[in-house]
């Protein structure tokens, strides 16, 4: 196995672009498969005033991907709706690892807090 070599970091924004992003913590409370997809599973996720169907591509990242179901992680909530193998999504599961190349696992909170909690 080859030593990680982190990317390089991002041109510096202000602090306005991570005040524009609605990133929240919700509980998934169930995860789907999506028929004919390689990749994408419907997951069901509670952010305490409501739920929202998300979208991600963890299907081949993990042995089960139902494994997360029950846990809390952070979400963006703020993107556009966006059908995919058709299904919408309303949200972007904020994950760590995929851009590098890395196995992804769930961005989660140190402790429970309640659905809905805004991260920043």
């Amino acid at each position: 196995m080859s030593e990680f070599i982190p990317a390089p970091v991002k041109p510096v924004v202000g602090i306005e672009a991570l005040e524009a992003l609605d990133i929240r913590v919700g509980t998934i409370e169930r995860v789907e498969e999506i028929p004919g997809s390689e990749k994408l599973m419907k997951l069901r996720v509670n952010f305490g005033d409501h739920s929202r169907t998300i979208l991600a591509g963890i299907k081949n990242e993990r042995e089960n991907p139902r494994e997360i179901e029950g846990r809390q992680a952070l979400f963006v909530l703020n993107l556009k709706s966006r059908k995919m193998a058709g299904e919408i999504s309303e949200g972007m599961l904020f994950d760590i690892g995929y851009a590098d190349g890395v196995t992804p696992v769930l961005s989660i909170p140190e402790r429970a807090v309640p659905n809905g909690s805004r991260a920043g």
